[in-house]
């Protein structure tokens, strides 16, 4: 008879128990973690200056010079609408000739910005000097071009009615507000009592 062979039984199975990972606490000396930088699409300082940088020497120039005119034409409109706006609510000769209304003074003439010398008999009176200066139109204040003009100013006299007198302009009154005039005391004695010192008045260029 042959050899006998007995059946093997299975080994048994080993039984593992499933555990939660348990968190750990990192440490001070573990680096930290990598995060990737989000990408930022070129400024227009950054293209430019790319732009900039692939210029020739002669297109550089003409750049900056354009530049430079542009800038020269915004900065003369500005003045001149800043001058404007300051000049068109002046009493200046013109469309708008008057009549206007201010305050009537005296004073003491001599030599006037006109280049002339009056007296205090003679029917001269100063403008503003906003007005004058408003008018100038070079270096040479005896050139004013409203040197010379003629101004007729009017106001009712205490008990004598109406007066009107003419005057020339040959002076710039510097204490005056754009439609004040300041006249001689011959010319105040016509329009009211010199007592009063300062009146109304209403006037025009002629």
């Amino acid at each position: 008879m042959g050899p006998s062979y007995e059946p093997k039984e299975p080994p048994a199975r080993k039984h593992t128990i499933a555990r939660k990972p348990v968190a750990t606490t990192p440490s001070r000396y573990d680096p930290p973690p990598l995060r990737s930088l989000p990408r930022h699409s070129p400024t227009l300082v950054s293209r430019i200056r790319t732009r900039w940088s692939f210029m020739s020497k002669r297109l550089r120039v003409l750049v900056v010079f354009g530049v430079v005119v542009v800038l020269a034409l915004i900065l003369g409109l500005a003045i001149g609408l800043g001058t404007r706006s300051k000049t068109q609510n002046l009493p200046l000769p013109g469309g708008n000739g008057g009549p206007f209304s201010g305050e009537l003074t005296y004073y003491d003439p001599g030599l006037g910005s006109c280049g002339v010398t009056s007296s205090s008999s003679q029917n001269i009176v100063a403008v503003a000097h906003s007005l004058y200066d408003a008018a100038q139109t070079g270096s040479d204040p005896n050139q004013n071009p409203l040197c010379g003009r003629k101004i007729r100013a009017k106001r009712v006299k205490e008990g004598s009615g109406e007066r009107s007198v003419d005057l020339t302009v040959v002076d710039r009154c510097t204490g005056c507000a754009p439609k004040d005039i300041d006249v001689s005391l011959s010319v105040f004695k016509q329009l009211a009592d010199p007592d009063l010192g300062r009146v109304d008045v209403t006037w025009n260029w002629l």
